[in-house]
């Protein structure tokens, strides 16, 4: 069975309804990101980043999964897949995807602030106050700026044995994210699937690139239907 990794950004969630992470004023919904999304942010005011996050998971709650996540589960009948993605919205899960890797925390688990493998599920408000089994606060589990990425060894290892690779919604110019297609093997074929893609000096030095000059829930349906009768003409020769 072929493997595929599946690199996801804010693109695919947009169409959902969720904000992508900051706009071109480096704001994140009026916010300065380093305000909401830096541990100097966390020691300068817990609460506003409390409430930062509060309404995040309550909006998450009002969304549903788009097209694009739906189409990426049915792969799941023909292929070996998993998803890498940078969001940290449940919507993959949602939809029926079933190997999801969150490179930067998931909004509905929060974890200790004294130890980082305490990681509890969380959908409703985390308040100060809110403490962990040892006694300490609980912050949201999401990898801030300036934090180690605990989820990138296992993303690397994926992208390693990928047969194919498909990039959805994302610039593919933040790191580490943007990095791991250096780690796709020599020959995969890789798609990327974007409105407004950008060709990063590593993919342009792929030979078996495609480029789908599209919005996630027209250009993934098309992807994955392609994809699927492809592989049941192989599997019928």
């Amino acid at each position: 069975m072929q493997k595929i990794v599946v690199l996801t950004g804010a693109g695919i969630s947009a169409e959902s309804g969720i904000s992508t992470f900051r706009d071109a004023d480096g704001l994140w919904e009026g916010h300065d990101v380093m305000a909401v999304a830096s541990p100097q942010g966390w020691e300068n005011d817990q609460e506003l980043v409390l409430d930062f996050y509060n309404q995040r998971r309550r909006q998450l709650k009002s969304v549903s999964p788009n097209e694009a996540h739906f189409a990426l589960a049915k792969l799941e009948k023909e292929f070996d897949v998993v998803v890498i993605t940078q969001n940290v919205d449940n919507l993959h899960e949602r939809a029926g995807s079933s190997r999801i890797i969150h490179l930067h925390g998931e909004l509905n688990k929060v974890r200790s602030t004294l130890n980082s493998r305490l990681i509890y599920e969380w959908t409703d408000d985390l308040n100060t106050g809110d403490f962990c089994e040892q006694g300490y606060q609980l912050r949201p589990h999401i990898v801030w700026f300036g934090e180690m990425v605990p989820m990138l060894e296992p993303a690397i290892q994926e992208c390693e044995k990928g047969d194919i690779f498909i990039i959805i919604g994302t610039s593919m110019q933040v790191y580490p994210a943007a990095g791991l297609i250096s780690y796709a093997q020599k020959g995969s074929k890789i798609f990327y699937i974007d409105p407004k893609p950008h060709i990063s000096h590593e993919l342009s030095r792929r030979s078996n690139l495609s480029v789908i000059s599209e919005k996630a829930s027209v250009g993934v349906v098309e992807l994955v239907d392609i994809l699927l009768k492809s592989n049941k003409h192989f599997l019928n020769v």
